[in-house]
């Protein structure tokens, strides 16, 4: 490395020293002057995660600027999309397109493919910073200005760990929506979750006919797999494994399959099992569905795109039941635009029933209720919400290998993941721990009790996971699940920064159903999430059996040879049952819920049969003509695994769909 870059990169990087950092004592020191409202373990949770927050943000900043200095790679100035000003769009357009999202993106390069066809792309959000690219740091992207930052409604059955009882729900305000947010996983479900779809009345939806849509988008890039018949090469998403793992990664692989699962390809021939995890990656790097679909269209003629776009409507004629434009602004100033042929709804799965209802489409009796005329009366609007809800904070504590002499840290610690080296090795190096994905660097799919172990159906998903609460001194983990510091305090505080592993067991198909309503008539009043985990009990039955699983994984000679334990620490509140128990797990799964960002099915895509269906199997709204909701929203029932890859899939068949329709 030549010797003036290393000297920037070194005099940039002082700044990041975690020994600065407030200490412990000096903390306790100060809490003990401190309001009573909080524990003083409490406060010295509080006092030391905002003292390393002036931490993250100092490598924000940071990586930001040695990206631009030295990383052209992600830079990418020749090909970032060109917004066009609100002064230079046209007033119509053939298409209409509402949120650069994961499936916004998709549609408005597959639409364009048409030179004769005018498109226009509507995002609330800017382009993707440069530092987005850089997997380990997708945390940061969260809470920040890119991030919408729903909030569930307080609950006293979930979330009860969360700060007034209410869980992050992070959804992008950015081009390419969630998949720059999100942990880059590429999961395409369960054949049986497409063949569901159809057998509820939406024929084409069968596993037989999404798969060539997965296939059409994807790149596959791991080698073993660019010849399987699952697989294709050359699409605009590239799919790789993620470039760095920590060693603790691959003990964890190995204990899972002594209890008796196999290593697959989970986006293969079958599902059930363990793998590496699969990443929307390119050359180690997020590929967003920004960077893999719109760059590479942008310089069309036919496409425009504009940012920091409030739709504040879609235009619906009260007569003709006809979408005919959409109403947006830029700044304090209004703008219509009217669409020819089509207004496409892709804001996603709580902001496009928002958008219907705020149109005048959903639940009359809500809609009036908050002040909107209703055009079409459609029940199922902002009903049927699924999640994939998750236990967090499940630590275990271990001892690296007496012979272990790698090189890099055996788990995840802040101190030794972020540093002079580590920063200098990703920005000139184009190497190392920033290329990881810490938090689920591996994954499992199991079956429960509950399901039939002689089907490939598995019932639960297991990140494993070389981060914990503790690892990471609660600045990414916990701070993103909205944990209050109370609770992080008795469950973290003092084992902070002990090699550790983790792992998050997910319900892949909840049965409990929430709902998305309006609070106003007024767009910038986020609507409320009410997601009602565990209102059926067979959800938690479930999802505790993903906790057992991670404890019987400590009996495994793998993990015994590492004196793999749990956290010592108790749940006060679930003290009084025993540990390790079903009772003690469904304390444990009510305080420390976790979203894993998959919302979905608010218009759900059904047969006019169906009273509670708000699109057809063709996506077009139901009595509403020249409308159609491509996005996570329209899926009947929720995909068994991360819902990505699905959403990417439902808007390459939907465009297709368009096409057909327009010859």
């Amino acid at each position: 490395m030549p010797k003036e870059v290393s000297t920037i990169v070194r005099r940039s990087v002082f700044a990041l020293d975690l020994k600065s950092l407030p200490s412990q004592q000096g903390v306790k020191q100060a809490c003990y002057s401190a309001p009573i409202e909080m524990s003083v373990g409490g406060w010295l949770s509080t006092f030391r995660i905002a003292g390393t927050l002036l931490f993250e943000a100092r490598l924000g900043i940071l990586l930001e600027l040695l990206i631009f200095l030295f990383r052209p790679d992600i830079a990418d100035r020749e090909h970032r999309v060109t917004p066009v000003s609100p002064t230079n769009l046209r007033n119509e357009y053939d298409f209409v397109v509402v949120g650069a999202g994961s499936a916004g993106s998709v549609m408005a390069n597959r639409l364009s493919e048409n030179g004769k066809w005018t498109v226009l792309l509507l995002e609330a959000g800017p382009d993707e910073p440069k530092i987005s690219d850089v997997p380990a740091m997708f945390p940061l992207m969260q809470l920040s200005p890119l991030d919408w930052q729903f909030k569930t409604e307080p609950s006293k059955n979930y979330c009860q760990a969360m700060k007034n009882h209410q869980c992050n729900w992070p959804r992008g305000r950015v081009l390419g929506g969630g998949s720059v947010l999100n942990a880059m996983l590429y999961i395409r479900g369960n054949k049986r979750d497409y063949d569901s779809w159809e057998s509820l009345g939406n024929p084409g939806w069968d596993y037989d006919s999404v798969l060539p849509y997965f296939k059409k988008s994807e790149d596959m890039r791991i080698a073993e797999y660019k010849n399987s018949p699952y697989h294709h090469t050359g699409g605009y998403l590239t799919v790789e494994y993620f470039k760095y793992q920590t060693p603790m990664i691959k003990y964890l692989v190995k204990a899972t399959t002594e209890l008796g699962y196999d290593v697959v390809d989970a986006n293969g021939a079958t599902q059930t099992g363990v793998t590496n995890s699969h990443g929307t990656l390119r050359d180690g790097l997020r590929c967003s569905t920004a960077k893999a679909f719109l760059r590479p269209a942008s310089k069309r003629k036919n496409l425009d795109v504009s940012i920091f776009s409030t739709v504040e409507k879609i235009l619906i004629n009260n007569d003709t039941k006809r979408a005919y434009g959409v109403q947006f602004r830029v700044g304090l100033f209004s703008h219509t635009v009217t669409a020819k042929r089509e207004v496409i709804l892709s804001a996603g799965a709580l902001q496009s029933p928002q958008l219907l209802m705020l149109s005048g489409v959903g639940p009359k009796d809500h809609l009036d209720a908050v002040g909107v005329k209703t055009v079409h009366h459609a029940p199922g609007v902002g009903e049927n919400l699924q999640d994939h809800v998750a236990m967090g904070g499940m630590t275990y504590l271990i001892d690296p290998p007496a012979n272990y002499t790698g090189k890099d840290p055996f788990t995840f610690t802040l101190s030794e993941s972020t540093n002079e080296k580590v920063v200098e090795e990703f920005t000139v190096e184009r190497k190392g721990k920033y290329y990881s994905l810490p938090i689920s660097e591996a994954m499992a799919f199991i079956n429960s009790k509950y399901a039939n172990k002689s089907d490939d159906y598995p019932d639960i998903q297991l990140f494993l996971s070389s981060i914990t609460d503790e690892a990471d001194g609660g600045i990414f983990v916990s701070r993103v699940n909205n944990v209050n510091n109370d609770f992080y305090a008795e469950m973290y505080e003092n084992i902070i920064y002990e090699p550790s592993y983790g792992s998050i067991p997910l319900l892949l198909r909840p049965r409990s159903r929430g709902y998305v309503k309006l609070r106003s008539s007024d767009v910038d009043e986020l609507p409320m999430v009410v997601p009602n985990y565990f209102h059926d009990p067979h959800d938690l039955n479930v999802l505790i059996e993903g906790a057992n699983f991670i404890y019987n994984l400590t009996q495994t000679p793998t993990l015994k040879s590492l004196n793999a334990r749990a956290n010592p620490n108790r749940i006060p509140e679930c003290s009084s049952f025993k540990f390790p128990s079903d009772d003690y797990w469904k304390c444990h799964a009510r305080f420390y819920t976790s979203t894993i960002y998959h919302p979905c099915g608010t218009c759900k895509m059904g047969p006019a049969t169906d009273k509670m269906a708000v699109v057809d199997h063709r996506l077009k709204v139901h009595g509403i003509k020249g409308l159609r909701v491509v996005d996570a929203s329209i899926m009947p029932t929720i995909t068994s695994g991360n819902t990505n890859a699905p959403v990417i899939m439902i808007a390459e068949k939907a465009a297709d769909m368009i096409k057909e329709d327009w010859k």
